[in-house]
């Protein structure tokens, strides 16, 4: 291992199942996770020669490598796997080195050459043949070259600048054509593998007697450099050569030799008469960035010579290739609790130019995202995460990845990634309000639907599907209301009765399906509201017989009637008439209940005997509920009363002094109530214009206390349902409990919702009732 690389050599031409490495237990991967960690294996634009047995971990030969075929006559040749594996995503980069075997002997590219030399030609002149070639490198493809041994010819070898050695041969002694015409020479090439390997050629030598000077160039090798890509008919160098004859014979046309590969033909061309080389082909730098041409030179002579240099042309690369983006690995949805680090893609940029035309920058688009590339293996890029997700601000992300070169100009290219976000339950279902307040009418009907309760969870899926429940400890409300678990909807499970229960509070729960599961909460508070469903209840001693002494006058009182009703509000506020059944001689107090004579009773009344009074006692509810009290009064002559006992005097009318004390206390109590009349007008203006309404309640069984303020008065009253007022004897001295009320309290129609009650407006009898309810106010002080 080095520098995250593993590297292993197997020689070309293995058979298949040969044994390369154990890559499991090199990588540090236990055999028995191969399978479930879904290893796998890929190689770069190549086949699968290589393959891993996941059931020991052992990288093997899986098919028939050739070196040639697959590196040419590179030095180094290597096929680049990538080793993937999941749950963690993980990448390992192999590198296995393919030797070089001598499995190709030198050969030549014509079994025989011919040579067409003068006799004229001096000692030591060289005569270049073809080399040999020999597909192997290194060792393997050093070749040495030898000939038959003969009086004419020696071997002459060269090795040139890319440490190639190529053959010539190198005249000994001045030729004879009439001694020999032909020569044959056999030339042999031998590689220094071992074994060693040897290729042959036929070398034929034509002697002729006229032609002496062959064409020279001036130089045995032409160097040009041009960029790739040129147009056809681009100018790539004129050749010269010279002949030292005279005639026909110092005419020179220009070739390519017979020797040069077919594609330098279809890719350049050479005028016969000029010696310019133009281009007539393609050329690409990353296809071929190095021509080595021969060209021959060949004069008119008869027999015609010939001479030969070299033209090497290198190819300049160009800019003229865009970056390669290739995604090797994806994983979505990315959970918006992924920790930052969190690798989600793996991307191979790649270009096929070189130098800085090749050198690829890799950048994220848009900005401010919580992603970053981060480069991790040449030109492997992985796309980590950056900063914590939030699927709820943001479901999925379209990031662009853009790969610039460093050519001049840059060329681009870009990939659009797809990263959706996948929801984890980190959200509690949330109430629009932390409490509801609900008003319900007593006497519902059992299963009665009152409110709708309602949270939201911004999560997805499972996460945000809710239910609703209330807590089943609290069994004594379980038995008054009930949620559906589904739909949010609050039921009242019996009939609730306001003099029993005035407030049910309690907290409904929203629960998700995710898991863990979250949950939120609500209060509820469920005011109960008053029905007029209790009638006036009159206590039997405001029914006990009254003995009255005649004479009295107008106005004296005889009695009062104790009613309460077990409502509240405007249902308990109570009123007192008179029944039509009886005479003209009581009248009784609307709101205080106290019976009194409307004109003066003589001895001559007493004669009647006792009277029934009838009094209806009415409520102000609707509809209105009643209830009927009857007082029994016995009349008295005077003349009777001297022989009653001190109980029927007090029952009777004062003594004169004490009446006439009275009536200066009337005339100062009219001026008190005068007064006390101006003040409640004053109070009823200011509380019209400043009052606000306030309410205050203590719920749960037991004593509950409410007040109401409006626009024109207040109301208080006591669960306790105490309305009945202390006996009233003819004394003028006697005092009353006080009730003080203001009968313009706003009614509220009620339905299951929150928040939808609706004010009802008073009518003319409400203002009627008010300055009732004053005068009563001033009545009672007065008594």
């Amino acid at each position: 291992m080095g520098s995250g690389q593993l590297h292993y050599s197997v020689p070309e031409e293995s058979q298949h199942g040969t044994f390369v490495g154990r890559i499991a237990q090199d990588l540090g991967l236990e055999v028995s996770e191969l399978v479930p960690r879904l290893f796998r294996m890929e190689s770069q634009g190549h086949e699968d020669y290589f393959k891993v047995n996941l059931q020991n971990g052992i990288l093997f030969v899986n098919s028939r490598i050739d070196r040639e075929e697959l590196c040419g006559k590179s030095p180094l040749c290597s096929i680049h796997l990538e080793v993937i594996v999941d749950k963690p995503l993980k990448v390992f980069h192999v590198e296995v080195e393919i030797a070089d075997i001598n499995d190709n002997a030198p050969i030549f590219s014509v079994t025989e050459q011919t040579l067409i030399i003068a006799e004229s030609r001096l000692p030591y002149s060289p005569f270049p043949l073809e080399s040999a070639s020999d597909a192997d490198i290194g060792s393997n493809a050093l070749l040495t070259y030898k000939i038959n041994p003969n009086d004419y010819f020696k071997l002459n070898v060269v090795t040139n600048e890319a440490h190639t050695k190529s053959a010539g041969l190198e005249l000994k002694k001045p030729l004879d054509r009439e001694d020999i015409s032909v020569h044959h020479l056999l030339l042999t090439a031998t590689d220094g593998g071992k074994p060693e390997l040897t290729g042959t050629v036929q070398l034929l030598i034509n002697v002729l007697d006229v032609n002496d000077n062959a064409p020279l160039f001036n130089q045995s090798v032409y160097k040009v450099r041009i960029p790739e890509n040129p147009v056809n008919g681009t100018h790539i160098i004129t050749l010269n050569a010279t002949d030292l004859d005279e005639g026909i014979s110092k005419d020179v046309t220009y070739s390519f030799s017979s020797l040069v590969p077919p594609k330098v033909k279809h890719t350049f061309q050479i005028s016969e008469s000029t010696g310019e080389i133009k281009v007539i082909g393609p050329i690409d730098y990353e296809d071929i960035n190095l021509w080595e041409i021969q060209v021959v030179a060949e004069d008119k002579g008869n027999p015609p010579l010939a001479g030969h240099c070299q033209v090497v042309i290198e190819i300049l690369d160009m800019n003229d290739n865009i970056p390669q983006l290739s995604l090797k690995s994806l994983s979505v949805p990315v959970p918006e609790d992924s920790p930052q680090g969190t690798m989600v893609a793996l991307i191979s940029i790649s270009d096929r130019d070189s130098g800085p035309n090749g050198q690829v920058s890799c950048s994220l688009w848009p900005s401010g995202i919580p992603f970053k590339l981060v480069s991790t293996f040449k030109n492997y890029y992985s796309l980590m995460l950056e900063e914590t997700l939030d699927r709820e601000q943001m479901a999925e992300y379209v990031l662009v990845v853009m790969a610039h070169d460093e050519g001049i100009p840059s060329l681009s290219a870009s990939s659009t990634l797809l990263v959706p976000i996948g929801d984890v339950n980190d959200n509690a279902p949330a109430f629009a309000q932390p409490s509801y307040t609900v008003f319900v009418k007593e006497n519902n009907p059992p299963g009665a639907h009152i409110f709708t309760v309602s949270a939201s969870d911004p999560d997805v899926a499972e996460n945000s599907l809710i239910s609703y429940w209330i807590d089943e400890k609290l069994w004594p409300l379980t038995s008054y209301i009930s949620v559906h678990s589904e739909s949010g909807k609050v039921y009242a499970l019996q009939p609730l009765d306001y003099e029993e229960l005035k407030l049910l509070e309690f907290q409904v729960r929203a629960k998700d399906a995710g898991l863990p599961s979250l949950c939120g909460n609500v209060t509820i508070q469920v005011f109960v509201v008053d029905e007029n469903d209790n009638a006036p209840e009159v206590s039997r001693a405001a029914e006990s017989p009254i003995m009255l002494v005649v004479p009295i006058k107008a106005g004296h009182t005889v009695g009062k009637i104790h009613a309460l009703d077990a409502d509240s509000g405007y249902n308990a506020w109570l009123r007192y008439e008179m029944h039509e059944a009886n005479n003209g001689a009581w009248r009784v107090g609307l709101y205080s209940g106290e019976i009194s004579t409307t004109r003066a009773l003589d001895e001559a009344a007493a004669s009647g005997g006792s009277q029934n009074i009838l009094v209806l006692v009415k409520d102000h509810g609707k509809p209105v509920l009643s209830a009927t009290a009857t007082l029994s009064v016995s009349l008295v002559a005077s003349t009777q009363a001297v022989q009653a006992d001190a109980h029927l005097v007090r029952m009777g009318g004062s003594p004169k002094p004490q009446v006439e004390n009275v009536n200066v206390y009337l005339i100062i109590a009219i001026c008190s109530v005068s007064s006390l009349f101006l003040l409640v007008v004053i109070v009823y203006i200011s509380l019209r214009c400043r009052c606000q309404a306030k309410e205050a309640m203590v719920y749960g069984p037991g004593t509950a206390t409410l007040v109401c303020a409006s626009e024109v008065g207040s109301w208080s009253y006591s669960n306790r349902h105490s309305h009945i007022l202390a006996g009233v004897s003819g004394e003028a001295g006697a005092k009353s409990d006080l009730m003080v009320f203001t009968p313009n309290v706003p009614v509220f129609a009620m339905n299951g919702d929150a928040g939808n009650g609706k004010e009802l407006i008073s009518n003319s009898s409400d203002e009627v009732s008010y300055m009732e309810s004053l005068f009563s106010l001033c009545y009672t002080f007065l008594v």
